[in-house]
């Protein structure tokens, strides 16, 4: 009889680890990414892929006037690059890679307006064509004022 009730101790237990998957939060789903680029521009479809990829929904549209759409969302002229996007509140300027937009979303540094890659950095996401070079990705504030958040 022991025997039998550790059997279905163990069965019961086994069950309840089992189904505890159930009890876990699915991951909250990434915001969905808003993009403007120019209709030429091959390697801004190539850094959307690298988001899609990364599992964020992007919608994209072509301008011909970015530099316009660039300033009205606070991008400074020395942070400029290709394509500039919205997500979640934040403003993302150039090849800024997904997990770093993912990190800002988790951690909503104080005063941070955005994230950019000035430039076009060959070994960036969507620049990965010919050798890589090192890059910083830089923080904005409302204010205009940067600091680094990443390099790679």
């Amino acid at each position: 009889m022991n025997r039998s009730l550790s059997l279905a101790g163990a069965l019961a237990l086994t069950a309840a680890a089992g189904l505890a998957w159930l009890r876990t939060p699915a991951p909250e789903p990434l915001p969905a990414v808003t993009v403007w680029k120019s209709p030429t521009c091959g390697c801004c479809g190539h850094w959307i892929e690298h988001l899609r990829s990364a599992g964020f929904t992007v919608t994209a549209h072509d301008t011909d006037d970015l530099p316009r759409i660039t300033t009205s969302h606070g991008v400074a002229d020395n942070l400029v690059s290709c394509h500039v996007a919205v997500v979640g509140g934040y403003v993302i300027e150039g090849h800024v890679p997904a997990d770093l937009i993912q990190r800002l979303l988790t951690q909503h540094p104080p005063h941070v307006a955005g994230l950019s890659v000035p430039g076009m950095v060959p070994g960036s996401p969507g620049m990965e064509n010919g050798a890589k070079q090192p890059y910083e990705v830089i923080a904005w504030d409302s204010a205009g004022k940067t600091s680094v958040f990443a390099k790679r």
